[in-house]
């Protein structure tokens, strides 16, 4: 691989993931302060990346996959959602907001595909080469936050500021479009074939279900996806009601944590066997929303950011782990269509439950039109962890050691590939 083609494929992924982590993450805060949105609606919102997720397959297997070069698309799906980005600057209340919003992650969550098909098809050894490059997706989603932090836009009693960020994410996003048309030439990958729907949803992996403790796997992981749902959606709104500084930059040591963890998972695996690395996750989802219920901005303020630095552990050892048991247990057949299958079940299906579910709690326990009873709120999704973890301890009965591959690349969902 070339220096200029590098250098083009890491801009593409810090652009990437700076435009998701521009506007994503205090998405709810403006929703409950500039549109006054209630939780079910804050809910909704954040569950059409449930529906993209959904949408995604059929839109990299019926479209990118046969007809058209991957940067093509990627760029025109960029230069759309820019435009939208920006439009819905202009609205002033949910009932409007909301479709755009939804129309918007349709249009986003294939991209997470296609800048991946862009990246593997100019690498000779991906092992190697990617995650250097893949990287930058991560550190983009970091300075989306220091920037927005910096700017004060999400400090309390500025949050009218708070529509600046889906500005900024939406000329980002034009400007990743339009870049998207100097990338390296991807013709599509099955042009002239059919595709098959169970092959576009992964349904042909389903019959790993088969396997006993990997249908618990399975189930926990849509299940587990509920709590999950209420820190993405919710997150943002509670440490600026509770009177956290900087929430944006301070929410992205989570992504510090995940990097950090994703580098030692291997040597976790040596240790541990898929069972343990998968208790783990479970116990720090649990762990973190008690630390959020108990937590302030005062003397237990270590206790917000104990929860957020959690996020490597809760997501690493749980959602890594399990893909990487899913990659080993499906083989080299299947491998593809299992990974689908399990995004597809917990980004899809999972997040969605989970982020109407959260909606509706967040409402249920509002004291005031702009405090809420925290406490009572994050203790729920931390007793559905607990549940989850027992229920895994007793049923999932897989306790041997899985051999990490060199270069094993493991699909994060909803931001990318990563390698371990």
């Amino acid at each position: 691989m070339t220096v200029t083609t590098r250098v083009k494929l890491s801009t593409m992924m810090f652009l990437e993931f700076f435009i998701w982590g521009a506007w994503f993450v205090t998405m709810g805060t403006y929703l409950q302060t500039s549109l006054k949105a209630t939780g079910v609606e804050n809910g909704n919102a954040y569950a059409s990346q449930s529906w993209g997720a959904i949408i995604a397959p059929f839109i990299i297997g019926l479209i990118a996959d046969r007809f058209f070069s991957a940067q093509k698309v990627l760029g025109i799906l960029h230069l759309i959602g820019g435009a939208l980005l920006l439009y819905i600057t202009t609205l002033t209340n949910f009932s409007a907001f909301f479709p755009v919003i939804l129309v918007y992650m349709v249009l986003y969550m294939p991209t997470l595909a296609l800048v991946n098909s862009v990246a593997f098809r100019q690498m000779t050894n991906p092992s190697k080469e990617f995650a250097p490059i893949r990287v930058l997706g991560t550190i983009g989603w970091i300075v989306a936050g220091i920037v927005i932090s910096y700017l004060n836009w999400d400090k309390q009693g500025n949050e009218a500021a708070l529509v600046n960020t889906f500005k900024l994410a939406g000329f980002a996003s034009l400007a990743l479009g339009l870049f998207s048309f100097t990338l390296p030439a991807t013709p599509p990958a099955k042009s002239g074939q059919k595709v098959s729907f169970r092959e576009i949803i992964g349904l042909d992996a389903i019959g790993l279900l088969k396997n006993r403790s990997y249908l618990i796997f399975f189930l926990a992981s849509v299940a587990i996806c509920i709590p999950l749902a209420f820190y993405y959606g919710f997150a943002n709104p509670f440490f600026a009601e509770v009177g956290m500084k900087a929430t944006t930059v301070t929410q992205s040591l989570g992504q510090v944590s995940e990097t950090l963890f994703m580098i030692l998972i291997p040597l976790f695996f040596v240790r541990l066997g898929v069972k343990k690395m998968l208790a783990i996750g479970m116990i720090a989802w649990a762990i973190r929303y008690v630390l959020f219920a108990y937590g302030d901005a005062g003397s237990n303020y270590w206790m917000l950011i104990g929860g957020i630095v959690l996020h490597g552990i809760c997501y690493d050892f749980f959602f890594v782990t399990g893909q990487i048991y899913t990659d080993n247990l499906a083989g080299e057949k299947f491998k593809s269509a299992a990974q689908g299958f399990i995004t597809l079940a917990t980004y899809g299906v999972g997040m969605l439950i989970g982020s109407i579910m959260a909606g509706k709690i967040v409402d249920t326990y509002k004291v005031s039109a702009t405090t809420h009873n925290w406490q009572t709120i994050w203790l729920i999704p931390a007793g559905i962890a607990a549940v989850v973890l027992v229920v895994f301890l007793l049923a999932f009965k897989d306790t041997n050691q899985i051999q990490t591959k060199p270069g094993l690349d493991i699909e994060e969902p909803g931001t990318g590939r990563v390698e371990v």
